[in-house]
């Protein structure tokens, strides 16, 4: 599967949608608080704020990270194009435009945790959820690139 990296366009509001309300409908902890069509428009915004880079194979987008800053807002994957590396090379891409990064993710999300962690991320908070829409609790990363990887 070859994956290329590229800026959103508009047209891209629907798969990035559809990819972040499938999250939703996936995990069973995860309330869904919006409908489909409120989603794409939601992601049309982040669009037009031109905070999204997409990942798109032959066939179609596959993933997405929003970055708005330096803060991750947004990263997700389809189902098909987990455990692929996509991911990586999204936050990869990030982390090359920062020197600094921060993002939130739901203390339930297990997976993307340990992801983040992985990837030199350090838990700096914790909440309880009552500051995000799914009042959900939540942990609050940071990465900062090593003076090492400047020099």
């Amino acid at each position: 599967m070859t994956v290329i990296l590229r800026p959103a366009r508009s047209t891209d509001a629907g798969a990035t949608g559809e990819i972040l309300h499938g999250f939703a409908r996936e995990h069973d902890w995860m309330p869904e608080l919006h409908s489909r069509a409120e989603t794409i428009a939601f992601c049309g915004r982040m669009i037009d704020q031109d905070w999204v880079t997409v990942a798109e194979t032959d066939d179609s987008v596959v993933g997405f990270l929003a970055l708005n800053q330096c803060e991750v807002h947004s990263l997700y994957l389809a189902p098909k194009a987990r455990g692929r590396g996509i991911g990586q090379r999204l936050l990869d891409h990030a982390k090359s435009m920062r020197s600094e990064l921060s993002l939130f993710a739901f203390q339930s999300n297990h997976r993307a945790c340990q992801f983040y962690e992985r990837n030199g991320f350090a838990e700096v908070a914790r909440s309880d959820g009552a500051d995000n829409d799914e009042h959900l609790p939540d942990i609050k990363y940071v990465w900062k690139r090593s003076e090492a990887a400047d020099g």
